[in-house]
């Protein structure tokens, strides 16, 4: 608002039937921005629903808030395909669109790091468990005959997890 200096509140509710007074245009003015965040997010992808939100649109540039830096990156990919629809479909003055970081987002959904796993793993549903070969742990035997002792017990040791699981495997720093 331009107008920016403290006013009564007489002043606000006294005219709130009339279309031209301050709270009206207020009301007017966040219908507007909730319109325009629910097209913004029905355009995104699913991942960014609750990490992404319109924020402001004043001088032909729409602002948008995402969670933390990884959202923002994740929103720049997005950003030539939702410039280019929003022009089209709803606002042609658009020139821009501008991202900024808000935390705050992050706190609204709980505990963040979870939310994230969450939404990663719904990505990537299961990963292959990768396994060392009996042929893979052999060659690693003979190559382990011919290396430096410190060389040769880090060769065994992974000739050893051959049948199981890397992700099982225990590892242990020397």
């Amino acid at each position: 608002m331009r107008d920016s200096r403290p006013q009564s509140l007489d002043v606000l509710f006294e005219d709130a039937a009339v279309e031209k007074s301050p709270l009206h245009v207020i009301q007017q003015r966040a219908v507007a921005l909730l319109k325009l965040n629910r097209a913004v997010v029905s355009l995104l992808p699913a991942q960014l629903h609750p990490w992404c939100r319109v924020a402001n649109y004043r001088k032909q540039i729409l602002v948008l808030e995402a969670g933390n830096a990884s959202w923002m990156t994740r929103l720049r990919y997005e950003l030539p395909t939702l410039l280019s629809t929003l022009r089209s479909e709803i606002l042609p003055s658009l020139s821009s669109i501008d991202i900024r970081i808000n935390p705050s987002l992050m706190i609204k959904h709980g505990n963040s790091a979870q939310s994230f796993a969450k939404t990663m793993s719904d990505d990537h549903k299961t990963l292959p468990t990768r396994q060392l070969s009996q042929e893979s742990a052999k060659e690693l035997i003979m190559l382990a005959n011919r290396s430096p002792k410190k060389l040769k017990e880090r060769l065994e040791r992974l000739a050893a997890l051959a049948g199981e699981s890397a992700s099982t495997a225990k590892t242990t720093k020397r």
